[in-house]
């Protein structure tokens, strides 16, 4: 079993921590960075150490990469992956697989005709935080999962983002973009999801900068900057889920997961580590009983990284021949809710979703970026 030759494309912002932990994973070698800009990709890629740096075309053309990292802006996310995929690599890509169902799915058939792999971000579901959480569920720490509550709320990032106006664009907004986090996690955790209601509102068709040199300047608000969703999950749970750039109190990172013997929160479903708690009932009240709960504290297991891990867990599947965890068809599943989230909150309709996805693994016990398991 050989460690794969890593190439990344898109040297932009996100770049540099995906950087940083992939040449530090002894079971990766990065071998080339590609940008449409080459004289950034030439300088992340002396940077950190790695050999070659060019075009987009450089990085699929080299016979050294195995499994492309697709860092490049939304819009483009399936045509960087297809190209990867049609020069016989397998391919990682950062949130959202794709904007669109009907070329996000042509992408996944390539891939499975071509014999290659895709996988799809968010890894946080692989951190150790969401990881130890997600083992203590499976071992019945709370019961039979019922249902789920969860929660992103901020006033919006046009107060501190410089260049804010594709967060309110078309394919984002706080749906799609805080929206992978948050249903990677609980599809992660419960199965598909079978359907969903929504509204949204925009209360504002125009927004203004406030930090940069552009600070000042307005932009149009494309899509609804608040959303609530109902969601049905294929298992008989059901969940609602806020996500809103229009709150005055900044809460973000909820996620709760009520049980028939107890309910547990988990850490923020956009980081890898966090806090996990539960509490059990308070049984049957009598008079003078006090109400208040203990909170179990759940110690965290593993190491903590970062970006990355998603990548480094599919190197080691390919090599294993084993599912590796945060697959395309999970980013696709995920996508689709999204989709039909933002369908229903347009039409008020209930939309039952199509697609559906195989039970999601859990991280091989022990998992450790930094042991070297392949050659």
């Amino acid at each position: 079993m050989s460690r794969l030759g890593v190439g990344v494309i898109g040297a932009g912002v996100i770049s540099q921590t995906y950087l940083e932990n992939l040449t530090s994973f002894p079971d990766v070698d990065v071998v080339a960075v590609g940008d449409i800009i080459p004289e950034r990709a030439q300088a992340k890629a002396e940077e950190h150490g790695v050999p070659a740096w060019g075009t987009a075309d450089d990085v699929l053309g080299d016979p050294r990469v195995d499994l492309v990292v697709n860092l490049t802006i939304p819009q483009v996310h399936v045509e960087v992956s297809a190209a990867a995929v049609a020069a016989g690599k397998h391919v990682w890509t950062e949130k959202p697989l794709g904007l669109d169902r009907a070329g996000t799915q042509e992408l996944l058939r390539a891939a499975d005709a071509a014999g290659v792999r895709v996988g799809s971000a968010p890894d946080t579901i692989l951190g150790p935080g969401f990881q130890t959480a997600k083992r203590a569920i499976a071992e019945g720490v709370i019961g039979t999962p019922l249902f789920v509550q969860t929660a992103f709320q901020t006033q919006g990032p046009d107060l501190w983002h410089p260049e804010p106006a594709f967060l309110f664009a078309e394919g984002a907004g706080p749906l799609l973009d805080m929206g992978p986090y948050y249903f990677s996690a609980l599809v992660s955790l419960l199965g598909p999801i079978a359907g969903v209601a929504a509204r949204g509102s925009r209360w504002r068709t125009e927004r203004h900068i406030h930090t940069g040199p552009r600070a000042g300047e307005s932009f149009p608000v494309e899509v609804p900057s608040t959303v609530q969703v109902l969601s049905s999950f294929e298992g008989g749970q059901h969940g609602t889920h806020l996500l809103s750039f229009d709150s005055a109190l900044e809460r973000h990172g909820v996620i709760e997961i009520h049980g028939s013997e107890g309910t547990m929160i988990l850490p923020d479903p956009n980081r890898f580590e966090g806090r996990i708690a539960y509490v059990k009932p308070l049984g049957v009240f009598r008079d003078g009983m006090r109400t208040e709960q203990e909170w179990i504290e759940i110690e965290q297991q593993g190491t903590v990284v970062g970006r990355g891990l998603g990548v480094l867990d599919m190197a080691r599947a390919i090599a294993a021949g084993r599912p590796h965890v945060a697959t395309g068809e999970l980013g696709y599943h995920v996508l689709d809710v999204m989709l039909s989230a933002q369908e229903s909150a347009s039409t008020g309709q209930y939309l039952e979703i199509a697609s559906t996805v195989a039970d999601v693994p859990l991280l091989p016990e022990g998992f450790d970026p930094f042991a070297a398991e392949l050659g």
